[in-house]
C-alpha cells in the first residue's frame, strides 16, 4: 500500500458517497445535480451552522489561490475516490464553473493506492470525528452506526479510531437508531431535524430510560415529545425522572411541556423574611451567596443536573433574563 503526493484533476475525483454528509442528502435526492452536492456539503447548511463554514473556506481558498492541506485519495481499479477533502473538491469545482480567477482544475492530493475499508475509515473517524474538521453529531453516529452494523467492526475497533470511550459510542449508535425508527415516521419528507438528535442521546441515559419505562411510556413517546417540541430545550431530557415523579408537573408537562412542568414540581416553602424582602435585596442577597460558594459545592452541582438548586437557579435564571430585557428594551 503506497501513498504519492500529486496534483489530480479535479474532474477526475469521486466525491465520496460514505461521507455522511452526502449520504444523507442523497437518501432525499437520489440523482442530486452538482449544486445539490454542494448543498449537501454544506453550502446551504442544515441547521447546524455549517453554510457559514462553507462559504467562510471557499472565501479563504480564493484569496490564498489554493489549498494548504491535500485532500486524501484513493485510487481504486482506476477511480480516484475523494477520501477526505470533499468539500474543498467541490469548491474548486465551483470556482471552475463560476470562472473564478486562478487555476482551479488540479488539486493537491495524498494519493493512496487500494485502501482497504477499514484504513478508509480510520481516516475519517481520525479527521472528522475528533479531528478539525468534524461533522455533526447526527452524521456522526450515523457512520458510527454504519459501522457497527454493516461493516461489523466492533465497539473496541471503533474507539481505536476514533478515542473517547465505549459508552459513548454505544450511546451515539443507539440515539442513531431510536431517531431513525421512532422519529423519522413523525416528520414529513424534508423536515427531519437532525438538530433534536442531542435528545435522543440523553434519553440514553440509564436514570431517564428507566423513568419513562416505569411509568407507563415508551420510546415511542418520547419521540412524539421530542417532535411535538414538549422537550425543549433538549438539555431538559435530564429533568423527565423528576418531572413524571411528580403529579403536577407530569400533568403539566403533557399538556404544555418541559418549560411548564419544571415549574411544577415542589419548592421550599420561602420564609416571612424572604417574601418580605424587595426584589433589589433579593438580587444582593443571591449575588453574595454565588460569590462565597465553594468550587467543590460548585462542582457538585455541575454533576448533578437534577438538583434542585439546579433547577431552582436555572428557573430563576430564565426569569430574570425576560425581565432584564423587558427592562433594557426601548
Amino acid at each position: 500500500m503506497s501513498v504519492t503526493f500529486e496534483n489530480l484533476s479535479v474532474a477526475d475525483i469521486e466525491l465520496d458517497q460514505s461521507n455522511p454528509r452526502i449520504r444523507r442528502f442523497l437518501e432525499m435526492y437520489p440523482d442530486p445535480t452538482p449544486e445539490q452536492v454542494y448543498l449537501a456539503l454544506g453550502a446551504g447548511g442544515d441547521g447546524s451552522g455549517e453554510g457559514s463554514s462553507f462559504d467562510q473556506l471557499k472565501n479563504s481558498i480564493l484569496s490564498s489561490g489554493g489549498i494548504v492541506q491535500p485532500i486524501i485519495v484513493n485510487r481504486l481499479d482506476g477511480r480516484l475516490i475523494c477520501v477526505e477533502g470533499n468539500t474543498r473538491v467541490a469548491i474548486y469545482r465551483s470556482f471552475i464553473e463560476e470562472e473564478a480567477a486562478g487555476d482551479w482544475t488540479h488539486i493537491p492530493a495524498m494519493v493512496h493506492d487500494n485502501l482497504p475499508d477499514e484504513s478508509m475509515d480510520a481516516i475519517r473517524l481520525q479527521v472528522h470525528l475528533v479531528g478539525p474538521r468534524a461533522w455533526d453529531p447526527y452524521s456522526k453516529a450515523k457512520y458510527l452506526h454504519q459501522l457497527r452494523t454493516q461493516q461489523l467492526l466492533s465497539f473496541d475497533r471503533i474507539v481505536d479510531f476514533c478515542g473517547g470511550n465505549r459508552r459513548e459510542v454505544q450511546e451515539a449508535i443507539q440515539a442513531y437508531a431510536d431517531m431513525e425508527k421512532h422519529y423519522r415516521p413523525l416528520v414529513d419528507e424534508g423536515n427531519f431535524d437532525i438538530t433534536r438528535f442531542s435528545g435522543f442521546v440523553e434519553y440514553q441515559k440509564p436514570k431517564v430510560k428507566d423513568a419513562v419505562f416505569q411509568h407507563g411510556y415508551s420510546i415511542i413517546d418520547f419521540a412524539r415529545w421530542v417532535h411535538e417540541k414538549k422537550i425543549d430545550p433538549l438539555n431538559t431530557v435530564r429533568q423527565i425522572p423528576a418531572v413524571l415523579s411528580n403529579p403536577r408537573a407530569k400533568d403539566a408537562f403533557l399538556r404544555y411541556g418541559m418549560r411548564k412542568a419544571v415549574k411544577e414540581l415542589d419548592r421550599p416553602e420561602l420564609g416571612t423574611d424572604l417574601r418580605n424582602a424587595s426584589l433589589g435585596q433579593l438580587a444582593r442577597a443571591l449575588t453574595e451567596a454565588v460569590d462565597k460558594l465553594e468550587r467543590a459545592e460548585q462542582i457538585r452541582l455541575k454533576a448533578a443536573p437534577e438538583d434542585e438548586t439546579v433547577v431552582q437557579l436555572l428557573d430563576c435564571l430564565e426569569s430574570l433574563s425576560s425581565l432584564v430585557a423587558d427592562l433594557q428594551s426601548p
